[in-house]
């Protein structure tokens, strides 16, 4: 049994981590994939070589943590809606999944995956479970719980989930991905998403709710 590490070690391992999470991010979009060795995060994150694959045994592991450290909550925790309005939850997690498709260093980190992936097996054997976002987890979570109250009928959550981000990605983030210039007005960013929560509810809500 392993025994759990004292809290002054524990707080020496997460202020680690971000060290190297913020130096291996930096060099990441500044270096790309290929020219980003872990000697040199270890160096600029101010750790030694062996304390930094305690955390991160390969250089894909270390890129998808920073993929999904970049998709964090940022300014408030990500809630659960309350259950009761099938679309209105759904648009309050829809602009919190725009709202992070459009985070600058989220796009820039997903380029260097788009750009480097077909060059690196193990980047492509990877599996990226991006399913770990907040978001993601707080949406699967409520069409559960909206299917168990009976406000909708979901045989599938993974198939639902993927319906609705994808009609928000489509237009919100792949273009971006693609074109730099691509750009939508917060009133354009509502609407898009407005019109997914409205898809989606004619598709699962429940006749009585």
């Amino acid at each position: 049994m392993t025994r759990p590490l004292p809290e002054y070690h524990q707080k020496v391992a997460a202020t680690n981590r971000t060290a190297i999470l913020d130096a291996a991010t930096a060099l990441f979009l500044d270096s790309g994939y290929d020219r980003t060795s872990l000697s040199r995060v270890a160096a600029d994150a101010g750790v030694s070589k062996a304390t930094l694959f305690k955390q991160f045994a390969t250089k894909a592991q270390l890129f998808e943590t920073a993929v999904l450290a970049a998709g964090g909550p940022r300014g408030r925790e990500v809630i659960d809606p309350p259950a009761g309005n099938f679309s209105e939850g759904l648009v309050d997690l829809g602009r919190t999944y725009a709202e992070l498709l459009r985070r600058p260093q989220m796009i820039a980190l997903m380029r260097v995956l788009v750009a480097e992936s077909p060059r690196f097996p193990e980047l492509r054997e990877r599996t990226f479970d991006f399913g770990t976002l907040p978001v993601l987890s707080a949406l699967r979570r409520f069409l559960e719980a909206q299917d168990d109250a009976g406000t909708a009928t979901i045989d599938d959550p993974d198939v639902a989930s993927s319906q609705f981000l994808g009609m928000i990605a489509t237009t919100v983030f792949w273009p971006y991905l693609v074109h730099g210039d691509w750009s939508l007005t917060e009133a354009e960013v509502r609407k898009v998403v407005d019109e997914a929560a409205r898809t989606i509810t004619a598709r699962y809500a429940s006749p009585s709710s």
